[in-house]
């Protein structure tokens, strides 16, 4: 008779898996986490890896809770607050789909209005701030940027109302509106254009020299013209994703972007950031037909933007790139700005390839600095399963 080799059996870790905008992704309560991994560091890293199921080089995450693209690789780690004036932190984890890596070096805005909802539903609030009904206001410390957002969460009969007719492009059913507010989104250390610069000039091997709009805001984000790089600004997906060529030429423009920034010292140092910066391109309106099949009119929109992450053509719009969007439009001269039609925004409205999304922002210019006080934009958020997430013992 044969014996059985003993194996570390699976130990169960309660988490709730919840869409928020476009992305969804695993949340949990810091404190639920296993001792080893509620603080940073290798232990937590390999914990949420192998949640999600990565690295998976068949990319499809087909053994863990990841749905193999950069909008359904995400991790999220939530805790009560101990900074004034703020409700829960929240840490954002983005997990590569083929390499044992999670960069923690950004936030997730579409996530983002998730976060509220959860907290309130996980005793993460102070129960007598949340109504019986209307608005509860939660105050989110987003721990990877250092900054401060507001979700506007809908309540009914004490519990977070998640069901509603709120439309996002990007998302198949509607929902409720949760209302995300970025405050200070520009960089916390540093100008919100690094350069000094609305416009920049600088060379990529294989493109020449092209100008570009660096901003910090939201997220790191390089904006380029359409036309510059061979396209229209109406791609879809298939039209970049599935060519290699184009893909190294991306993220060969987003490495040395990411110099020219001051993120990284070198080319080389981008492989260990995927998340940061993004790198988008940008053109006028123009009619075009959405992943979804709905028709876009050049009339809808002010301009159109293609965004890529963790290096694939997002299949609708990052919420912290919708904020730097946002942001770049309100000052003049940008290219996104130009883009548009030129002059003062405080809102914008942009097609992405699934559909629109409207933004707005506040800027102000001080000292010769442009800065950006405010971005808001709508979202929408749902619990998607709750219980637990099984994982081997001895994977951390």
């Amino acid at each position: 008779m044969s014996s059985v080799k003993a194996f570390a059996p699976q130990i169960k870790i309660p988490a709730t898996y919840m869409r928020g905008g476009t992305s969804k992704g695993v949340f949990f309560r810091l404190d639920d986490l296993p001792a080893e991994a509620q603080q940073p560091g290798a232990a937590r890293d390999q914990l949420l890896l192998r949640v999600i199921g990565s690295p998976d080089p068949y990319g499809k995450h087909t053994d863990g809770m990841g749905g193999a693209t950069s909008s359904t690789s995400k991790t999220v780690i939530l805790s009560r607050s101990e900074r004034p004036d703020h409700d829960v932190d929240y840490l954002f984890g983005q997990v590569s789909i083929d390499k044992p890596f999670i960069d923690w070096s950004g936030n997730c805005g579409n996530l983002t209005a998730a976060v509220g909802s959860f907290a309130i539903s996980n005793g993460l609030i102070d129960p007598a701030q949340v109504p019986e009904n209307g608005i509860c206001t939660v105050r989110i410390w987003q721990a990877n940027i250092e900054k401060t957002i507001v979700a506007r969460v809908p309540m009914t009969n004490g519990e977070v109302q998640e069901t509603g007719d709120f439309e996002l492009d990007g998302v198949t059913f509607p929902a409720a509106e949760v209302q995300v507010e970025f405050m200070d989104p520009a960089a916390g250390e540093g100008a919100m254009f690094p350069t000094g610069n609305v416009v920049d000039s600088f060379t990529v091997p294989g493109l020449g020299e092209l100008e570009a709009t660096f901003i910090n805001a939201g997220i790191p984000t390089i904006f380029v013209k359409a036309d510059a790089i061979g396209y229209k600004g109406t791609e879809l997906q298939g039209a970049i994703n599935e060519d290699p060529q184009a893909l190294q030429m991306f993220e060969s423009l987003r490495a040395h972007g990411a110099v020219k920034m001051g993120l990284i010292d070198n080319v080389a140092e981008a492989a260990n950031r995927q998340h940061t910066p993004k790198i988008a391109f940008v053109a006028p309106p123009q009619d075009y037909l959405a992943s979804s099949g709905k028709q876009i009119h050049a009339t809808d929109i002010d301009v159109l933007v293609r965004a890529m992450s963790m290096g694939k053509l997002h299949h609708a719009m990052m919420g912290t790139a919708a904020v730097a969007i946002a942001a770049a439009a309100a000052v003049p001269g940008t290219l996104v700005n130009l883009a548009a039609g030129g002059g003062d925004r405080t809102s914008i409205r942009f097609g992405h390839p699934s559909g629109t999304l409207q933004v707005g922002s506040e800027a102000q210019q001080v000292n010769d600095e442009w800065t950006v006080t405010k971005a808001i934009m709508s979202r929408s958020a749902r619990v998607l399963m709750e219980g637990w997430v099984r994982v081997p013992g001895d994977c951390f």
